[in-house]
């Protein structure tokens, strides 16, 4: 294995060159770049360097061997780690320092950074099947279009309609939120989000959504992408980031991809035998379903000692709530286009509502 040119990494960048250059210039990636220059700054390292400071001294000092015994060290309490980097803003860096405070109280020895992020990472490994992604409760959530669409007859005409299938799950939780639609424009694909952040009662950090052109605007390849307008104005009035899994990448939306497979056994499939005459009456079946999904996912989970799922929810989403809308006024608010939207909505449906009182 070729050793990272550590002594040329620090040089080229003490020349003011950019991180994609020297990763280009050393043949590395520009992730190792980052790396390298990260640890750098934090032991204070910069060029020049002394002769004696050759790649092999620098990798030592930049990146200590996790293989160094440890038979003489206190091993970090696991059990407390992963329970402590499920909560917000808790690193591992964090967690570290707390450990090495409490090892010299104690008096005991303790591993190096490195060292304990190698143990933690271990650690990990045994525990993914539990895990299942290294996310925290309430952080990303996953969305998309099911692929087979349910169907809607016309009471008047008979005609058969296609109704698309809204899925959403939160990555951690793999807690789940359905709902079907006339469409996939960008009404549909809006009102979607919002009722998805009704129905869990919170909004998460992060929404991962598929590459449709209601999400993404393709100008080119995957790194040209642009976020679509009124859903990049959606994201900015809820204050959660829309970070779009990349084309053919299912990595990237894991659960969503896969909660996919099962929303479709456990509803569209479930419902192929009953007839809906209206998307009203399709939703509703949607709903009644979609609760026993989660119930069932929720009993799952806890047969496995996983007692995070009853707080999924909301607990650990950040609560927001909309602006207040007067929609009895009729004045519309002067904001962005996405709250004019929201207001249109909101305006549309209080006239709909006024004017079924009158008839009643």
């Amino acid at each position: 294995m070729t050793m990272t040119k550590y002594r040329e990494i620090l040089r080229l960048s003490g020349l003011g060159l950019s991180q994609q250059n020297i990763a280009d210039s050393c043949n590395v990636s520009k992730k190792t770049v980052n790396r390298v220059l990260k640890r750098a700054k934090e032991l204070d390292i910069s060029w020049p360097l002394d002769e004696s400071d050759t790649d092999a001294v620098l990798a030592e000092k930049f990146f200590p061997s996790v293989n160094q015994d440890t038979s003489n060290k206190r091993m970090p309490d696991y059990d407390y780690i992963r329970k402590e980097l499920l909560r917000n803003g808790v690193s591992k860096k964090l967690l570290w320092t707390e450990y090495m405070e409490d090892c010299r109280a104690n008096g005991d020895e303790p591993l190096m950074y490195s060292q304990f992020c190698y143990h933690i990472q271990q650690d990990e490994q045994k525990h993914r099947a539990t895990m299942h992604i290294n996310r925290k409760p309430g952080e990303q959530v996953e969305v998309d279009w099911a692929g087979d669409p349910a169907t809607i007859i016309d009471p008047d005409t008979g005609e058969i309609i296609k109704a698309y299938i809204f899925v959403v799950v939160m990555t951690y939780s793999q807690y789940a939120y359905v709902e079907a639609f006339l469409d996939m424009k960008k009404k549909s694909w809006i009102n979607a989000h919002v009722h998805m952040y009704e129905y869990f009662g919170g909004v998460a950090r992060i929404l991962v959504p598929d590459n449709c052109k209601t999400a993404v605007v393709h100008n080119g390849g995957w790194k040209d992408q642009q976020i679509n307008e009124t859903y990049q104005e959606l994201a900015e009035h809820y204050g959660t980031a829309i970070i779009p899994a990349r084309v053919r990448a299912p990595k990237d939306k894991p659960n969503a991809e896969g909660t996919v497979g099962n929303i479709s056994t456990w509803i569209t499939a479930a419902l192929r035998d009953e007839q809906f005459f209206s998307l009203a009456e399709l939703n509703r079946a949607i709903r009644d379903k979609l609760e026993l999904f989660n119930q069932r996912l929720f009993q799952k989970k806890r047969a496995a000692g996983w007692t995070y799922s009853l707080k999924m929810k909301s607990h650990y989403l950040r609560h927001y709530l909309l602006p207040a809308l007067n929609c009895a006024t009729g004045r519309q608010p002067p904001s962005s286009s996405i709250i004019t939207y929201l207001w249109t909505e909101c305006y549309t449906q209080f006239r709909m509502n006024t004017s079924k009182r009158k008839l009643m």
